[in-house]
């Protein structure tokens, strides 16, 4: 490695954890950073991404972009399947012309949720809405084009930017005073500052510090689980709001798409090859009331 700095391109900014590597970025100087939101680059357009990816040449692409809306897309299977299928097929494709590294985000819905332990990278996939599969079909694009990709399938990502879980309660216990909340779905709520973190603690440690982490597909979240009830029951205690929360049955809100009961994953890899810290979704939810509070 030559003293120039890695080149880091960040497609999808304007979402959630685009918006977070981009207010991470800042403590991570070692490398420099171009921030592009969908205006900047629409990934469903192959010619597009072509043309820009490889002008551009960085040395590392992080795809934030993607189709998240699980109920929308059982009836857009074509929006979906662009942003979560073609788009990261295209990237890959650019991302090898230039032998960048590609980091990619999935999802723990490519899992139907029958397992009574935490999904492994070495379960069988199966999943339960076209939103899953359209993720899923993502991953395999991906592969199919090169190795030389992180591929982090996560699990309930929020933050106090974007639309999410979490500001969805917040805006609904102020608005209704009380909140009914599904308690049978379990997985592990996933803060997008955390996530942003240690994928830029993930990249120095590989190209700065060059510790031997081999590429491939990563399951990351917090430790621990919850249901949606136990999320919104701290949402609500740790943003001080005296609203009660009530646990329902997922059929007194019926969805087009269905979801997984039980979709926990297993973070033993990541911990084991990255050595990389990881947060109880408690601390993790602390730490984004308070970032939300002091923004």
């Amino acid at each position: 490695m030559t003293n120039r700095k890695m080149h880091v391109l960040v497609v999808g900014s304007g979402g959630q954890l685009g918006h977070a590597l981009k207010l991470q970025s800042s403590q991570y100087p070692e490398f420099s950073y171009t921030f592009w939101d969908r205006s900047d680059l629409d990934i469903s357009v192959e010619s597009w991404v072509h043309e820009r990816v490889t002008s551009l040449k960085p040395d590392v692409v992080i795809n934030a972009a993607a189709y998240t809306n699980v109920e929308r897309a059982e009836e857009d299977r074509e929006g979906a399947r662009a942003g979560n299928t073609l788009g990261p097929s295209f990237l890959a494709e650019a991302c090898k012309s230039i032998e960048a590294l590609l980091v990619h985000i999935s999802t723990d819905y490519v899992f139907d949720g029958n397992s009574k332990t935490p999904y492994t990278e070495e379960d069988e996939p199966h999943p339960l809405n076209y939103y899953g599969q359209s993720k899923l079909d993502g991953e395999r694009a991906v592969d199919a084009v090169f190795d030389h990709y992180f591929i982090l399938r996560t699990s309930w990502l929020y933050d106090s930017y974007g639309h999410n879980f979490f500001n969805t309660m917040l805006r609904l216990a102020k608005e209704r005073g009380e909140l009914n909340v599904v308690n049978d779905q379990f997985a592990t709520p996933t803060y997008a500052g955390l996530l942003a973190n240690d994928i830029l603690l993930l990249l120095k440690k590989k190209y700065v510090e060059h510790v031997t982490i081999p590429c491939g597909l990563y399951h990351y979240t917090h430790a621990g689980e919850a249901s949606w009830w136990d999320f919104a029951r701290a949402i609500i205690k740790e943003s001080g709001l005296s609203v009660p929360v009530h646990p329902v049955d997922s059929s007194r809100f019926p969805t087009k798409a269905k979801r997984p009961g039980y979709s926990k994953l297993d973070i033993t890899k990541w911990k084991t090859n990255t050595g990389i810290r990881i947060s109880t979704w408690e601390e993790a939810l602390q730490l984004c009331v308070t970032t939300a509070s002091i923004e």
